[in-house]
């Protein structure tokens, strides 16, 4: 059981008694118990929050924020992420983008929890011992077992960000987009075994457009879901929720599988379409990957040249026709490949291995007269 401080010391849980000196008169006892009800409010529920990426930081933030009110009707008793790893290129080991947030705001680390697997009977043990009464869940990275899920009393509620039931799984963005919806959304729902199958609190859908990519939409999906869940949580509190949220249809769930190293590459014989919403979905990692060969006239050499696709779109002019020579062409600040079905795909930012995003501007002055065609796989 991993906690992120330097003390291997187990977590203490204090408890402070207070002697009331005997008062003779009924009177006075009443003013005592009046002033304790003043200065001691109603407990406040204990919550404990799961996540990991920089997105799930986002939604801590909020707790947080919502937790200092005044009026707020729970605290923050405990954070649960993934183990500290090797981040950025030097490979520095780091805490997760949830567990650094909660550190830069203060949060006491003995109460920031990183097991390496949630079955961890001293992570259990631990956790029983904050006595949580909800768990929430965004994008936390690890199967929660039975035991677990049988801690909390009021349940654990997982902010997904799809229109459940569909896209259930680890990469729900990323595969709607590579799908090319043009709706999607975010859900509260209470978590079960099953993946992500649990009796749905509440939605919101939202449009998009075929431009945004996965990062910003992962932004505004959870950003969606921490303003619902705050809407929710009186309803959870009190298990009015439990009684009203819905349960999923099966036969309308659709997978959303994680995202493999494998699937990054593009091949340009497929449509226009299919590669431009690959980028979007792919953007940040793995991103999507691509050869073409660079010929020297000059010299008659050719060589093949591999880039990261980083923007793209899908070409709309009417000019798109099948040529056999799969000549790469260059137009107002793009890159324009011929794709399967007669369409073509514009790029407009690439990268070359080790090297910056730059756009397609200066990477076509960088060829020097070089041509480009279209590799076949």
């Amino acid at each position: 059981m991993q906690h992120l401080s330097s003390s291997s010391s187990p977590m203490l849980r204090r408890f402070c008694y207070f002697k009331i000196p005997s008062i003779s008169s009924s009177a006075a006892v009443f003013s005592t118990s009046v002033t304790a009800t003043l200065t001691h409010p109603a407990r406040k529920k204990k919550l404990v929050f799961l996540g990991s990426p920089s997105v799930s930081a986002s939604v801590l933030e909020t707790l947080l924020d919502a937790s200092s009110a005044s009026d707020s009707l729970f605290e923050v008793a405990g954070i649960v992420t993934q183990p500290p790893s090797g981040r950025d290129r030097g490979r520095k080991v780091m805490p997760s983008p949830v567990a650094q947030h909660a550190l830069d705001r203060g949060f006491p680390a003995d109460l920031i929890f990183t097991p390496v697997k949630a079955t961890e009977e001293a992570f259990l043990s631990d956790f029983s011992a904050l006595e949580p009464e909800l768990c929430i869940t965004a994008a936390y990275g690890n199967i929660l077992p039975t035991k677990f899920l049988k801690i909390p009393s009021l349940g654990t509620v997982n902010i997904h960000p799809s229109l459940l039931p569909l896209y259930r799984g680890a990469a729900p963005v990323q595969r709607a987009l590579q799908d090319g919806v043009k709706e999607t959304g975010v859900s509260l729902a209470f978590t079960v075994r099953a993946l992500d199958a649990g009796p749905i609190i509440a939605c919101k859908k939202m449009e998009i457009d075929d431009h945004i990519k996965a990062p910003e939409l992962l932004d505004l999906l959870f950003a969606q879901g921490s303003k619902l869940l705050l809407q929710e949580l009186p309803s959870i509190f009190d298990g009015s929720a439990s009684t009203k949220a819905e349960p999923q249809d099966d036969t309308k769930a659709t997978l959303a599988p994680k995202i493999s190293q494998e699937e990054s590459w593009l091949s340009f014989d497929q449509e226009a379409s299919t590669l431009h919403n690959k980028v979007r979905a792919f953007a940040g990692w793995p991103g999507t990957r691509a050869r073409i060969l660079v010929i020297d006239e000059k010299s008659d050499k050719c060589s093949e040249l591999e880039f990261k696709v980083i923007t793209s779109r899908v070409y709309h002019g009417n000019d798109v026709q099948s040529n056999e020579d799969d000549e790469v062409t260059f137009r107002k600040g793009s890159l324009i490949i011929p794709c399967g079905q007669h369409t073509a795909l514009e790029i407009l930012e690439v990268q070359l291995p080790g090297k910056k995003v730059v756009n397609a501007d200066a990477f076509w002055n960088g060829l020097r007269g070089q041509k480009l065609k279209k590799l076949q796989l």
